[in-house]
């Protein structure tokens, strides 16, 4: 009983420290609107709101969210994939890892920009670009990630399921996948968020629809509210997928890790 209740205080206190970092956003941005910048080059909150709403009302949300959308989907699940063989590979082979390790390290380590122009400047318009982009920036977030999983995998564990004959599928289904579990987790959170970047960018640079492509219309445009509103959109809507969307799975499916599922 003590233990619950000392829990909803922490998740009370903690929404409170958050609605109060919101709070005071939107009072320093209202601040800086009024008196420190013109308003046509910062405009105020009610401004922005006002935008938006008219973005969601008229449906243009819809048509180039679902574009970026599905650009970060075809390219995420193929770099989902990708990672989390070559992680795998790495992870149980060091010769695989001395094949594979410095390609991961270079793209992990390079500027997504520079992919966003390289893919640009091979593919040119359409999706095909950005969602190359999605795939060379994000598969390298899952392959480290998943070769530390299964580094962290005990010896004893894959040793004694080897004694007792038991095939390789199932070691890979009962003993790897439960340690792989947070990392594919942490893996999907940062190259998740890795493909949104991404995909936006290279949207900006190439796209005919979506997200950054909206963002660089309203920036030739010198459209400053239309432009800070699809900012915005876009802030709420990946914001909603990291705390509504993975963090509730990820919770539910490591709900027998207390450190986690907290």
């Amino acid at each position: 009983m003590t233990q619950t209740l000392a829990a909803r205080t922490e998740r009370r206190s903690r929404w409170l420290w958050r609605i109060a970092g919101y709070v005071f956003f939107v009072g320093l941005w209202q601040f800086t609107s009024t008196f420190l910048v013109a308003d046509f080059i910062v405009p105020p909150p009610a401004v922005i709101l006002a935008e938006m709403w008219e973005i969601v009302a008229s449906g243009q949300v819809w048509v180039h969210f679902g574009a970026t959308l599905r650009t970060i989907a075809v390219g995420f699940v193929i770099a989902y994939v990708l990672g989390s063989v070559m992680g795998l590979l790495m992870g149980r082979s060091k010769w695989w890892e001395a094949f594979l390790s410095d390609w991961v390290m270079a793209t992990l380590t390079t500027p997504g920009l520079i992919f966003a122009l390289v893919t640009a400047m091979i593919f040119g318009l359409g999706a095909t670009g950005p969602i190359v982009a999605v795939i060379v920036t994000s598969f390298s977030y899952i392959a480290v990630n998943v070769v530390e999983g299964v580094k962290a995998v005990p010896r004893d564990l894959t040793d004694m399921a080897r004694s007792f004959g038991r095939p390789q599928a199932y070691i890979l289904r009962h003993v790897y996948l439960p340690f792989l579990a947070p990392y594919l987790f942490t893996a999907t959170r940062y190259g998740f968020s890795i493909a949104w970047k991404i995909a936006t960018l290279a949207e900006v640079i190439v796209g005919t629809a979506g997200i950054g492509f909206m963002m660089r219309q309203k920036f030739q445009q010198f459209e400053m509210q239309g432009f800070l509103a699809w900012v915005l959109l876009f802030f709420a809507f990946a914001l909603f997928l990291e705390r509504v969307v993975l963090q509730r799975q990820m919770k539910h499916v490591l709900r027998w890790r207390p450190e986690v599922a907290r």
